[in-house]
């Protein structure tokens, strides 16, 4: 005896198919990122200029970009991010000096942090802050690997507008507590070991508990850690005479806040659960 075969109807038929929001997102989230990228990889280039001037005091305001060799003023159409370093061959066009590896790296990193920092909080004012936060990171970490410094016309400012934005969107004394206990912590690592950090480090601290909160002891068990590699490479290769090498910190503690800030939450609370 043969069984009926239930009917579907046409409503049965449509509840099946598997709903088209997913992919809807999918094409929002990939326009948007594509909307950010450009405009991040200007951004990018503006902190070649600044990551120049700012340790010569000079001005960001004013004046065009010029060769760092033979002064010679670029053109606009020698200035595009990243295309015109590749057609260019990373050479000047006029005196054939050659054009670093940080321009095109640093406008490189702005723009997938940048984007990272749309795709992770969404087109909102934290997306925002956080985007102005890690171009601060980008800039910073520059200007201390060639020079050496972690300048408070940067640093300063930045920490304010974070501490600002963080309790203006969430207000909770978090922020201050945060930023104090972070810098204090770096402050005492200062004052026991001065050749291993500067005032600059201390500040940068400050700027990383107001942004980040508690998530901040992410950030710096994370810098601590991947500043041990350098130093332990260049203790082996020299010996004591490692510890007349300064080493730049701040790259390490923005590589830690940069982690904080997409992952510490998760990584503070997997950190908790385990000793817990």
């Amino acid at each position: 005896m043969l069984s009926a075969v239930p009917m579907c109807s046409s409503d049965d038929l449509l509840s099946s198919r598997p709903a088209p929001l997913p992919r809807f997102r999918q094409l929002v989230t990939f326009a948007l990122a594509t909307i950010v990228a450009l405009p991040a990889l200007a951004v990018g280039s503006f902190l070649n200029v600044v990551a120049s001037r700012v340790p010569l005091r000079r001005s960001i305001s004013t004046g065009r970009s010029a060769c760092m060799s033979c002064s010679h003023e670029i053109a606009a159409y020698d200035n595009i991010p990243l295309v015109s370093w590749v057609l260019l061959r990373s050479r000047c066009r006029h005196c054939a000096a050659s054009i670093p590896w940080r321009y095109p790296l640093v406008e490189l990193v702005t723009a997938v942090l940048v984007v990272a920092s749309f795709l992770r909080f969404g087109p909102t004012l934290e997306a925002l802050l956080a985007s102005f936060f890690c171009v601060v990171l980008v800039a910073v970490s520059a200007i201390d690997i060639e020079h050496r410094i972690v300048p408070n016309r940067i640093v300063l400012p930045a920490a304010v507008i974070c501490l600002v934005g963080q309790t203006a969107l969430d207000p909770r004394p978090e922020w201050v507590l945060a930023a104090l206990g972070a810098s204090g912590f770096l402050l005492v690592a200062a004052l026991v070991y001065p050749g291993g950090m500067g005032m600059g480090d201390v500040k940068l601290a400050f700027l990383l508990g107001a942004m980040l909160g508690w998530t901040a002891t992410v950030a710096l068990m994370i810098g601590f850690l991947a500043a041990l590699l350098p130093a332990v490479m260049l203790w082996l290769r020299y010996g004591s005479k490692a510890r007349k090498i300064a080493i730049p910190f701040a790259p390490f503690l923005a590589l830690g806040a940069i982690v904080a800030l997409f992952a510490g939450g998760t990584i503070l609370d997997a950190y908790l659960g385990f000793f817990g």
